[in-house]
């Protein structure tokens, strides 16, 4: 079905924690794969029924890290033996000995700033504005006590009548349909 115009998805509220895992469970297996649980506190069982395993953030720290230790090398050796090298008391040009703890330093540098803004930009934040934002039954609970499960409407198996349907068999608190 093509996704209709203006149309972010499906949310369903829930009470519990255990009805919206049931629910992205089934959902899961029925094929849906644009959906997302929204909870005030973290569930893990959420995020394996959602298959949740991708995370880039320690890799993106790793590289920011060996880019700092690789800065912190390479600017120490260019400043000490090619752009002034001064011969003092005989010791070589490139002492590495003296360039660990700088080097170490920019790679705590490098690898904290990388982690903080790749965490930012892998979650899409900053973010002052999202569909769901429309759900009044979103805004109120979202953050209190109240659970949700929101099937997108740019998943293949989305149909609105069907997905509906489907989302009401878990005797859901509501099922309301999110405006872009």
């Amino acid at each position: 079905m093509p996704v209709e115009e203006g149309v972010y998805g499906l949310l369903a509220e829930f009470n519990t924690p255990q009805a919206m895992v049931k629910a992205t469970i089934a959902a899961r297996e029925a094929g849906f794969r644009r959906m997302e649980c929204y909870t005030p506190y973290p569930v893990e069982e959420a995020a394996t029924a959602l298959d949740v395993h991708r995370n880039r953030v320690p890799l993106m720290t790793l590289l920011g890290g060996l880019m700092g230790l690789t800065t912190a090398f390479t600017m120490q050796t260019w400043m000490s033996a090619i752009s002034y090298p001064q011969n003092i008391a005989g010791r070589p040009l490139f002492s590495w000995p003296a360039f660990i703890i700088p080097a170490y330093e920019w790679t705590i540098l490098f690898a904290g700033l990388s982690a903080a803004f790749s965490m930012l930009a892998l979650n899409g934040l900053p973010q002052p504005y999202h569909p769901l934002f429309n759900a009044p039954n979103f805004r109120v609970g979202a953050t209190d006590d109240k659970f949700f499960l929101c099937l997108e409407a740019t998943d293949p198996q989305f149909d609105m009548g069907k997905t509906r349907q489907f989302l009401e068999q878990f005797r859901a608190v509501s099922v309301v349909e999110v405006d872009l």
